[in-house]
């Protein structure tokens, strides 16, 4: 089975280790999106940094052959859980009527302190 490599340019890839998303057959798996848009963080509130890691993943899958509607699974780490609503809003303009089984989770903290949300997901492209 392929094995194809998406990169998003984010500097750590390189350094880490990691590919922004990876296909296997018609599975997509995104890593962890920061919020970055243009080389710096999107934004200082919740909702602005949630739109813009979910448009870093939805490039991703697009990039790999998928679509938001072949997204069946998302992961929104928070940290701040009491900002739930912020992030849940955001997500739900791009997934209100896709629906992936999805789950906001508490976070200590991030790479870059100024990062407030990261995002990941799963795709299964349909055959």
């Amino acid at each position: 089975m392929s094995r194809q490599l998406i990169s998003s340019g984010s500097p750590f890839e390189g350094e880490i280790g990691f590919s922004r998303a990876v296909r296997v057959g018609n599975r997509i798996e995104v890593s962890g999106t920061a919020p970055i848009k243009d080389g710096k963080t999107a934004g200082n509130d919740m909702y602005t940094q949630t739109q813009a890691a979910l448009e870093i993943v939805l490039k991703a899958v697009e990039a790999a052959g998928g679509k938001a509607s072949d997204i069946i699974r998302t992961r929104i780490f928070l940290t701040d859980l009491t900002q739930w609503k912020e992030a849940a809003r955001a997500h739900g303009e791009v997934f209100g009527d896709i629906r992936p089984a999805s789950a906001f989770i508490g976070s200590s903290g991030f790479i870059n302190p100024e990062w407030l949300v990261e995002v990941e997901a799963s795709a299964q492209i349909e055959d």
